[in-house]
Formats: structure tokens, sequence, C-alpha cells
């Protein structure tokens, strides 16, 4: 495979699990966001939506969209230092970190992922030679990305 190909899909697929897609144009698995902007299902938009109350809410899922939203950023943080050489060791377990958070946590939680989800594109822009374990990871955090958007967008389901 190509790997300018593979990043240039990936880079797109990202960008609607993230930012909901281009509006007005079709997606590969979320409901396309409108050509006004309007319904847009990705993960920044739908937590724009979400007052820090809900955000904390753990539901009978068990985790509060906070602590998808502090895994995920971290998920993101982590791909960005393992492709810069770090590979760990890395606090899985805090990554769920913070599960309740007040408007001003919440509002710092939600420029954190986009600040990790910029840093991820970035850096897999400005990649010029590409191994298996690069690639794989590449996979891995798309992958991790659209499980814990589905998660998020599950739990803000049961909010009501």
């Amino acid at each position: 495979m190509n790997p300018n190909v593979f990043l240039n899909d990936w880079l797109e697929v990202m960008f609607e699990a993230c930012e909901g897609g281009h509006p007005g144009q079709g997606t590969a698995f979320l409901d396309g966001t409108k050509a006004d902007g309007s319904g847009n299902n990705g993960l920044f938009a739908t937590l724009e939506l979400l007052s820090a109350t809900q955000a904390s809410d753990p539901t009978l899922l068990g985790l509060s969209v906070a602590a998808h939203t502090a895994h995920t950023a971290y998920h993101m943080e982590v791909g960005v230092r393992w492709m810069a050489g770090d590979h760990g060791p890395f606090d899985w377990q805090g990554s769920f970190d913070p599960r309740a958070v007040d408007e001003t946590e919440w509002n710092t939680l939600k420029a954190r992922v986009r600040t990790a989800y910029d840093a991820l594109v970035q850096l897999n822009k400005s990649v010029t030679e590409w191994n298996d374990d690069s690639l794989g990871g590449l996979s891995g955090a798309l992958a991790h990305v659209c499980y814990h958007l589905g998660a998020i967008r599950q739990t803000v389901k049961l909010l009501g």
C-alpha cells in the first residue's frame, strides 16, 4: 500500500470523526453535517453541546463524557510522544481523569482534546518515512478516537 494514500484517507476519516466531516458532503461513517453546518455529529461538536454537569454524569454506562474526553486526548498525546520516540511508561488508568469537571475544567478539557488532535494531524502530515509500527499506530489512533466518539454519543443519549 502507498503510505501517502493511506495517510490521506486516514486524515479524512480522522477529520470526519473529530470535525464532523465537510458540511454538505458525504461521509464515511457519520451522519453527514448539513451544508448549513447543522447536524454535526463529530467529537468536537458533540462536546460543545454539553455543560460541565452533563459531561460529569457517568450515567448507567459508568464513565462520564469528561472521562472519555480526557482519555481520548491522552491517547492522541501518547501517539505524538510515541512517534517522537517516547515509548512510556504511560498512565492509562489515570488517563480517564478527571471524571467530573466544573465549567472551567470542562472548557480546558475540550481545548486539550482539540490541541491533541491538531498535534497528531500536524505530526502525521510532516512524517516523510513510514514503517509498519507508525502505520499501525495511526490505525490504532483512528480506531480509538472512533470508539470513544461512539461511547460519548451513547452516553449523551442517556443524558436525555
